[in-house]
């Protein structure tokens, strides 16, 4: 009896540690859909890993739960019934703690509200920041094709100037927005993937400004090990 009761508590105090493992939870619903696989994935080396699977039928609440060492972005994507993958994937920074997502099955990308990650937040906050530039390449893009059908030589040169200004703003807003947002993990994700090209003297100048929690982060250790890298080919 005694053995029994010890293996019983040991059998305890393993699920107990498994569940504290997992710190993540990603729940949420999506309005309309009935049936379908939801597939929870993370970039890896610019290959899409898949790190969950849930089948939905009848009921289309689901969860996901993780362990995450430190928050990162992630994905959500849908495969309908009809085998068809819904290819707009909902993109949000994932972080530990408990994560709502809410989006319908229509407009399964442009419907999704997250909530419960500040560094997703703080990701809407900067998406916000860029789309004023993103518009303005848009309108010196339609511009230039005009400028094209014209044959005007000096308005393409004036607009491919003004082109080179908005990159080298929209890269000065990015070093910028990642020094004020030392304190979350977003701020090495955004040097690394928006601004990767930048001065090393850029880089630097975000990695240092990090907190020490957020320089041992995910993003963190491989901000450093990108900027070490680049002094090293650099210097060669």
């Amino acid at each position: 009896m005694k053995n029994i009761l010890f293996l019983i508590s040991i059998l305890f105090l393993a699920l107990a540690c498994s569940e504290k493992e997992k710190n993540t939870t990603i729940t949420g619903d999506i309005k309309g859909l009935k049936k379908g696989t939801l597939y929870l994935e993370k970039l890896n080396d610019s290959t899409m890993v898949t790190l969950d699977s849930l089948v939905v039928s009848g009921n289309s609440r689901f969860d996901f739960n993780l362990n995450l060492e430190s928050p990162e972005v992630l994905y959500l994507f849908l495969r309908k019934t009809d085998a068809t993958i819904v290819e707009d994937g909902i993109e949000f920074f994932a972080e530990p703690g408990i994560i709502t997502i809410n989006t319908t099955l229509n407009d399964f990308e442009a419907n999704a509200q997250v909530s419960g990650s500040v560094n997703h937040d703080k990701f809407l906050e900067y998406q916000r920041l860029m789309r004023r530039y993103h518009d303005k390449g848009l309108e010196l893009y339609v511009e230039n094709i005009e400028a094209e059908r014209e044959g005007s030589e000096a308005k393409k040169m004036e607009i491919n100037q003004q082109y080179e200004s908005l990159i080298k703003s929209r890269y000065i807003a990015t070093i910028n927005f990642a020094i004020n947002q030392k304190d979350f993990e977003v701020a090495p994700y955004l040097a690394l993937s928006e601004i990767f090209d930048a001065n090393l003297k850029y880089l630097d100048t975000i990695y240092n400004a990090l907190t020490p929690k957020v320089q041992s982060s995910t993003y963190g250790l491989q901000l450093e090990s990108y900027i070490k890298e680049r002094k090293t080919s650099e210097s060669n």
